[in-house]
């Protein structure tokens, strides 16, 4: 086996824990608010709302299981449809006001865990695994993707 093998499934193996602790983290930091519909609570405040087709395509998920996240997020009182002015046959979600509290809540939440779990790495260290992580994102997303 090469050493590129060997990191390869170290970042797979690594990366599989980082998906499974944020799952976990993200139902201790509010009940309601699952890891998915964080996500797209921070895109919809990212691009000041969309549509449920916008966010499937920009998520490589499929329309139902968005659909199924926007109704959950509809009936929380997260989220809510509006009508696009430009094209009144389109529905473009955007955050209610419980959806921006909750939202900046949780973020905070987020951001204090990992400033916690970061603190004794030089800042070096920091900056290049941001950008690491940055690379990484950046590249196009496939269907054998584990998202």
């Amino acid at each position: 086996m090469t050493a590129a093998t060997t990191a390869v499934e170290a970042i797979q193996r690594e990366m599989t824990i980082f998906a499974r602790r944020a799952r976990a983290s993200a139902g201790r930091m509010h009940p309601e608010l699952s890891l998915v519909s964080f996500t797209l609570l921070g895109h919809l405040e990212e691009c000041g709302g969309c549509r449920a087709t916008d966010l499937a395509a920009h998520y490589a998920l499929d329309k139902s299981t968005v659909s199924r996240q926007v109704a959950a997020l509809e009936r929380s009182g997260l989220i809510e449809r509006r009508t696009d002015p430009e094209d009144h046959r389109v529905q473009v979600l955007h955050l209610t006001e419980a959806g921006q509290e909750i939202l900046a809540q949780v973020t905070r939440s987020r951001r204090a865990a990992f400033r916690e779990r970061l603190a004794d790495w030089p800042e070096e260290d920091l900056i290049r695994f941001a950008r690491y992580l940055e690379r990484y994102n950046a590249g196009s997303a496939t269907a054998a993707d584990p998202d």
